[in-house]
């Protein structure tokens, strides 16, 4: 993994920038609210915790959530009318900053396509960027499990995301920034890794990462800076 001055120096230089979204660019874990708004919510937070830990393969600790919760399609379009992921302070000026620059911006997310792809609208993402799990439902609105053909459905996803960008744009030098286990192990592929704990702080996280940051003014300062 690059050291401090070298990961400063790839995140001023890079082509792209692919950014975790739940408890990253959001301040919540998409998950978890779906669950609390479907009457699930302690059960499915103690298996996030667990699987954020790095301790259960992220699609056994996805599968296993998904069974309690079961939501269905109108569930999901409501708890986005009604309770809309809340972004976190910075996320949008460093989008932006970033897109002035001509950094392309990604979301690869272990969350759910309709919540990240809400996220994306509001960042002036295109949903071509956005990289997340897909929710199957039967023609009665039902819950009927998840696509578990999306790379991110599985440990490991984010880096077969990243691999698959560099060969698809050839990008030189790609940036992962994220608060969880998922999100380091995507590096490499990734040239580098930011650790984020301006929501939640991810003790492995925190210890392993080489640049930790817990607000995105400390990003755009960087690119300011130069």
């Amino acid at each position: 993994m690059a050291s401090l001055l070298e990961t400063k120096e790839i995140f001023r230089n890079a082509d792209a920038v692919c950014f975790d979204v739940d408890s990253t660019v959001i301040r919540e874990e998409g998950i978890d609210e779906l669950a609390k708004f479907c009457g699930v919510g302690d059960a499915v937070a103690e298996m996030t915790r667990r699987a954020m830990g790095g301790t259960v393969t992220f699609k056994a600790a996805l599968t296993a959530r998904l069974g309690l919760i079961r939501p269905s399609y109108e569930q999901v379009q409501k708890l986005i009318s009604d309770n809309p992921p809340q972004l976190t302070p910075g996320i949008r000026e460093l989008v932006s900053r970033l897109h002035q620059r001509g950094v392309q911006v990604f979301l690869v997310s272990g969350g759910f396509q309709s919540i990240v792809e809400h996220v994306a609208l509001q960042l002036n993402i295109p949903t071509a960027n956005v990289f997340a799990n897909r929710l199957k439902f039967y023609f009665n609105g039902e819950y009927a499990g998840f696509d578990e053909t999306q790379p991110t459905a599985e440990s490991g996803g984010k880096g077969k995301v990243i691999t698959h960008l560099k060969e698809q744009f050839h990008f030189k030098k790609v940036v992962m920034i994220g608060d969880g286990a998922t999100d380091m192990e995507a590096c490499p592929p990734a040239d580098c890794f930011i650790g984020f704990g301006g929501n939640v702080i991810r003790k492995q996280v925190k210890e392993k990462a080489k640049w930790y940051i817990t607000h995105f003014d400390e990003l755009l300062k960087e690119l300011e800076e130069r």
